[in-house]
């Protein structure tokens, strides 16, 4: 694992070795407050001697290593525009780290993935079989640069990374292979088409941070509270956990959660969700939940619909499945105007309190069959 050049020429991008006359330009860039969020560990404040110090030995001592710490500059200009580079090798293992950062100048251009695509592309050519990025679970920019450098999501790496003062966070973790193709990696959930579904009465959108009160307030009432397994209040942590990173468990492919939004007044009206737990099968899961106000209006029953034929026609699963409590009528009245069939009674399937157990009636809805 050797063999990183001085320069590695790109469109639009070239990688080299960070100059002296980089300095201005990466301590301003270093000291911007989202590239300080996820590299936590960078001096505070970041000088232009602590610049200095990085292209005169940081960068140096990491080629050193059997790493490289690349400067991306524009191929046209020649400007900083951020830095890419692999670290933590592991030669007997033919394995790297590849990590990056754009300045604030250079962002939303694509600098990031064309920069990571070739340097993926110079260290597999160098010997590297395996290349790994970890993003946290919230920096959803770094993980599409990830998908869009084709690199596939490999799952959590708990405590990966430590938090200043003390304590540590996850990471999520994403591999490329020597040999896999050199092109975005396919989305098990695709974005939505202008990041909405709508009939003009509804409209769905991606869950976001900002919707943690509507959604604790929904799924706290009691009859919602009722409809889940266990029937237990949510705490108010988990709902602003499930709102935080609902983007990213739409890019790695776990689950679409979707606020329901009455397209007249723009409110918040409910919830839905996608589940994929079953790829390989075409096998997903549908979930709901309507808010008191919105209830009597047929908006379930219009947010159910879109939210289907986007998964047959976009997702492209083979069955949707839906689980529901034996007496929760009003569900089923939901399921069956879209054009789910009733399936099985599956006794005790799910757990209830103090150790009993619930059963859970099932339907599923197949392409033809949508209504």
């Amino acid at each position: 694992m050797s063999g990183y050049p001085g320069t590695v020429e790109g469109d639009p991008v070239r990688l080299r070795e960070f100059r002296v006359d980089d300095t201005d330009d990466l301590a301003t860039a270093c000291a911007d407050a989202s590239i300080r969020r996820w590299l936590p560990g960078l001096p505070a404040p970041y000088t232009e001697a602590d610049a200095r110090w990085w292209i005169t030995e940081g960068a140096p001592a990491a080629r050193a290593g059997g790493g490289v710490g690349y400067a991306i500059a524009d191929a046209g200009t020649d400007r900083l525009l951020g830095a890419v580079g692999v670290n933590n090798p592991v030669p007997a293992r033919q394995q790297g780290e590849i990590g990056y950062w754009v300045a604030p100048w250079a962002r939303r251009r694509g600098v990031a993935t064309a920069a990571t695509r070739l340097l993926a592309r110079q260290a597999f050519g160098a010997g590297t079989a395996r290349l790994e990025l970890l993003t946290d679970a919230e920096n959803t920019a770094s993980q599409r640069v990830a998908l869009a450098a084709g690199f596939r999501p490999e799952g959590v790496r708990p405590a990966a990374a430590p938090l200043p003062g003390g304590g540590r966070r996850d990471l999520l973790a994403w591999v490329r292979l020597a040999d896999d193709p050199d092109e975005p990696t396919p989305r098990l959930l695709p974005d939505l088409p202008d990041d909405r579904l709508t009939d003009g009465v509804v409209l769905l959108r991606r869950i976001a941070p900002d919707d943690v009160d509507e959604m604790y307030a929904l799924h706290s009432r009691p009859e919602v509270v009722a409809n889940q397994a266990p029937p237990v209040p949510p705490e108010p942590s988990a709902i602003e956990t499930r709102c935080r990173l609902a983007e990213s468990a739409w890019l790695v492919g776990e689950t679409a959660r979707l606020a329901i939004v009455d397209a007249a007044s723009g409110a918040f009206a409910g919830s839905c969700g996608l589940g994929y737990p079953e790829p390989g099968t075409g096998h997903a899961t549908i979930g709901y939940a309507l808010s008191p106000a919105f209830r009597g209006r047929g908006l379930a029953t219009r947010a159910v619909r879109l939210l289907a034929r986007w998964a047959f026609d976009t997702v492209g699963v083979a069955r949707i499945g839906a689980g529901t409590v034996p007496d929760n009528t009003a569900s089923h009245r939901v399921l069956q105007r879209v054009g789910f069939h009733r399936e099985a009674l599956l006794r005790a399937r799910l757990p209830g309190l103090a150790g009993g157990r619930l059963d859970d009636l099932t339907f599923a809805l197949l392409p033809g069959e949508l209504t």
